[in-house]
């Protein structure tokens, strides 16, 4: 399998607030920048899943904040697999900065699979390849 590429660019101006640091709600923005990169990287980008008639709604997202991120400054995003079961998918994130080295922030997510009526769906019976991508996914994440 090809080695998977951590989510790297800089804070956009329009990402910061009043006092020049990401705000908040950015962070959250990251972490699903983070997920469709991974897909890609993975093989099924996000158009390609959805194209197949499956959806991937949030459940639930946290984030802990550490150390502010500004403008111009060159992060790295990184995610794990903490759960998955071919229904569901918890994923786990961690954003540091490329200028500092400092974790910034580091938060969660959880997702279900459904058809497009959101009806929940099972990938390894109705789409074994979907399932297998995020299989191979929890492999991945999960020796670093």
């Amino acid at each position: 399998m090809t080695e998977i590429r951590p989510y790297e660019r800089k804070v956009n101006y329009y990402e910061t607030d009043k006092m020049g640091i990401v705000h908040h709600s950015n962070y959250i923005r990251i972490f699903e920048e983070t997920r469709v990169h991974y897909l890609a990287e993975m093989g099924m980008p996000f158009e390609n899943i959805e194209a197949e008639g499956v959806l991937m709604p949030v459940l639930s997202v946290e984030c802990s904040y550490k150390h502010p991120l500004v403008f111009g400054e060159p992060f790295q995003s990184s995610i794990r697999v903490t759960k998955f079961n071919g229904t569901t998918l918890h994923l786990a994130y961690r954003i540091i900065s490329l200028k500092t080295g400092e974790l910034c922030a580091e938060g969660s997510s959880a997702h279900c699979f459904t058809d497009m009526d959101m009806k929940p769906i099972r990938t390894k019976t109705k789409f074994p390849h979907i399932y297998n991508i995020f299989n191979e996914l929890t492999k991945t994440t999960s020796e670093e």
